[in-house]
């Protein structure tokens, strides 16, 4: 999950996701992650749909709607049944799925929540590189340094990145979900927003099972349907999951050497370049241009020194091709320049905050400083009825920002920075209460 954000639904999308909403995120990181996972490895979906019911039950108290919703989803796994096995799913991979199947109400509920509240990155930071998960890592990193190495020597990617994301998806694999992936997936696909979404990836599932990498009994994970140690969904596995242990199966949720393989070959696949820092804190000149500092505007390092941007210790910066400026908070907050091995992250988990937070953990395992520059903490994260509030005074006021939903997406911040620009702010893009209180004025 791949995000949050998606708030667990897996990994890809644009690249140009807020950081805030990272409320979301972090909820994915340590029991659903990657829902908003690895998008990018989502399989084509089927050429013919799969069989959707006539209409959906709604779920209710009583024992007639229950039995009719039950009598409802057990219609559709059969449909789904009869679709799976003109796809070439054996029966016995279907009766091993499918005949102890349950509904489960409870992945409905977390689908169609939206929590109100968002945290600001230096919250969600606080968390993910907690002196205490730093120092689990480095222990972990101990116990599992062979499989980590031989993966970092077979796809390039460093061990501390590798169990960086282990800590962030499962918190080192103590938390990896109980859900059985087939219920979730068929519960999401009978009645859930992305139902298409849902099938595609049940029969992804299938196949994981049918190739007999798992049982269903094994296959588990998060409510949104990623499963194993590091959080992939079914078609990121048949996408990237590895078989290192040599023993025939692609093993995520027992196997180390399988587990560290395949979450290195999902990065290098995703464009990871060996030898490459993810990015580093960096001082910007007197006059920068904040609304240059986006993942969309990218040049060499060369370029950024050439324009005053500076390592902390007056450094020489990482030789990317294409760099970009990030501000996560701001213009009051630290600055990083970020490059490709930034951007695979992003791969993973469409997160700048989980990106970071990948970054981050990884340097402070390797015993590495992690961040300088202070955090602007006196800030409020606005809840999403604000930035609804702040989107629609937005519109109101000339600067689009597409339709009020209360996300922070690339429409709003880009209005947003219009408006700063309009008042002689600096145009980061960065929403505040106080810029909210400005806008709501008369």
């Amino acid at each position: 999950m791949h995000l949050r954000l998606l708030s667990s639904l897996p990994r890809p999308a644009t690249l140009a996701l807020a950081t805030l909403g990272v409320a979301a995120a972090l909820a994915g990181c340590a029991s659903a992650p990657s829902a908003a996972q690895p998008a990018a490895a989502v399989v084509p979906a089927p050429s013919s749909p799969a069989p959707t019911p006539a209409a959906s039950v709604t779920p209710a108290s009583s024992d007639t709607n229950d039995a009719a919703q039950e009598q409802g989803f057990a219609s559709w796994v059969a449909d789904f049944r009869a679709y799976a096995r003109a796809q070439g799913i054996r029966d016995s991979t279907l009766r091993d799925a499918f005949d102890q199947i349950r509904y489960q109400p409870r992945v409905i509920e977390l689908d169609r929540a939206q929590p109100e509240f968002t945290r600001a990155v230096w919250d969600y930071l606080d968390n993910a590189v907690s002196p205490q998960r730093v120092a689990r890592g480095q222990a972990q990193l101990q116990q599992v340094r062979a499989e980590a190495d031989a993966a970092a020597a077979r796809y390039g990617v460093p061990p501390s990145t590798i169990v960086a994301i282990w800590g962030m998806e499962s918190n080192y694999g103590s938390n990896y979900g109980s859900i059985p992936t087939i219920d979730a997936l068929a519960t999401l696909g009978f009645e859930g927003r992305r139902q298409s979404w849902a099938r595609g990836e049940l029969l992804a599932a299938l196949k994981i099972i049918d190739k007999g990498d798992i049982d269903h009994q094994h296959m588990i994970g998060s409510w949104a349907g990623a499963m194993g140690q590091t959080q992939f969904l079914p078609s990121s596995f048949l996408a990237y999951a590895v078989d290192a242990d040599g023993d025939g199966r692609r093993d995520i949720w027992g196997s180390m050497a399988d587990v560290m393989a395949s979450t290195a070959n999902y990065l290098a696949r995703s464009g990871w370049q060996a030898g490459q820092p993810w990015g580093t804190e960096v001082q910007l000149p007197a006059g920068f241009d904040y609304a240059r500092a986006d993942m969309a505007v990218r040049q060499s390092s060369a370029q950024w020194a050439a324009e005053g941007v500076r390592g902390l210790q007056g450094q020489a910066l990482p030789e990317f091709a294409e760099g970009a400026i990030l501000l996560p908070a701001g213009a009051r907050g630290p600055a990083f320049l970020v490059g490709p091995n930034f951007r695979a992250i992003l791969r993973y988990n469409n997160s700048t905050s989980y990106a970071l937070g990948v970054g981050l953990l990884a340097q402070a395992i390797d015993g590495a400083p992690t961040l300088q520059a202070a955090w602007p903490r006196d800030l409020t994260a606005l809840t999403r009825s604000q930035l609804r509030d702040l989107q629609t005074a937005l519109n109101q006021r000339g600067f689009a920002s597409g339709t009020p939903d209360g996300m922070m997406g690339p429409s709003t911040r880009d209005g947003l920075r219009r408006y700063q620009r309009s008042v002689g702010l600096p145009a980061d893009g960065y929403p505040s209460t106080e810029l909210l209180q400005r806008l709501q004025q008369p």
